[in-house]
């Protein structure tokens, strides 16, 4: 595929943009926002997913849909691949099996791209890759830079080993990114879709003590934030996390009062170990997250405020509903 590139040679300091490329999406994280701004941006996009008749439907034409990599030998022809491919880390309690689920569906397929990336004549400049501040364990009131020592526990071990793998296509052709990602807040899925229908019937509240940190990040910021990964000759680790991360406590008020809701009703951490298990570290625990690479790379986030987030969040969920066919 002919495909004019305008690019500046990448060299140190120097800024590179790709104004008319080619990009590989993989993963199923609000891929809707995803594909609006890429294509808005004129860039050429290719989605894989397991699904490709439902993600026809959501992002509808002018994309191109790959089922699997198979049958995929190389990445001649792609500027830049995004993948956030993975079993959700929080629907299903950590059995062995489970455990074993989350790290393969993260790893094969880094390691299928990384291998394809290193197969190609004209590589991709860009491996955009997924993680997330569990990459650091629970830190308790530690305040968590990306270079922060971690905390060694299955959240870490996953994520350490899933940027490992990443790291390995890095070249001085390919620059790689890691996504060092909070909690992603959006009008669709993600923590909000499981939180809200409960605080909507006011049985929500904090957490265990509720002093357990939230590191959070509007939709829109993490897409701002990748496409500047895109565009700016930066590699390594990246906090993609707004610059004030809350308490639990803090976060179900907020959330309660988007919702004209009380959020009083305190959920034990003990009713949580017995729910969760051994995942339960995900609610009961948390990073106290900053921005740092990213901030010091002159990103420039949209939404630093919770409740005015949250506000936002709501009020486009409801224009969602309202544009919506019956």
């Amino acid at each position: 595929m002919a495909q004019q590139r305008l690019a500046s040679q990448p060299g140190k300091g120097s800024s590179l943009h790709l104004h008319c490329r080619q990009a590989q999406v993989i993963g199923r994280h609000h891929r809707d926002t995803w594909q609006q701004r890429l294509q808005a941006l004129h860039h050429d996009i290719t989605v894989v997913t397991r699904s490709p008749e439902k993600a026809r439907q959501v992002l509808g034409a002018g994309i191109d849909i790959w089922k699997n990599l198979a049958e995929q030998q190389n990445l001649d022809g792609f500027d830049a691949v995004i993948n956030l491919a993975g079993e959700p880390i929080a629907d299903k309690r950590w059995t062995e099996e489970q455990k074993q689920l989350l790290c393969s569906s993260r790893w094969n397929i880094t390691e299928k791209l990384v291998e394809m990336i290193r197969n190609s004549h004209t590589p991709p400049s860009v491996l955009i890759s997924g993680s997330a501040v569990g990459y650091y364990g629970d830190l308790g009131e530690v305040v968590v830079t990306e270079e922060e020592p971690p905390h060694n526990e299955f959240t870490h071990k996953l994520c350490a080993q899933w940027e490992r793998i990443a790291c390995a296509a890095q070249s001085d052709r390919t620059r790689v990114c890691l996504l060092r990602t909070g909690v992603v807040l959006a009008p669709k899925g993600g923590i909000l879709a499981k939180m809200v229908p409960p605080f909507r019937l006011g049985l929500g509240g904090p957490i265990g003590n509720g002093r357990q940190y939230m590191a959070w990040i509007h939709v829109d910021d993490m897409v701002n934030g990748i496409i500047w990964l895109l565009n700016n000759d930066l590699r390594g680790p990246f906090n993609m996390v707004s610059p004030y991360p809350v308490h639990n406590e803090q976060f179900a008020h907020a959330l309660g009062h988007a919702l004209n809701r009380p959020a009083i009703l305190r959920i034990p951490a003990t009713a949580m170990r017995l729910l969760m298990g051994e995942s339960s570290v995900l609610v009961l625990g948390g990073q106290r997250a900053l921005p740092k690479r990213l901030e010091a790379s002159g990103f420039a986030f949209r939404w630093y405020d919770l409740e005015e987030a949250l506000a936002e969040i709501g009020r486009a969920s409801c224009r969602e509903r309202v544009s919506s066919p019956v």
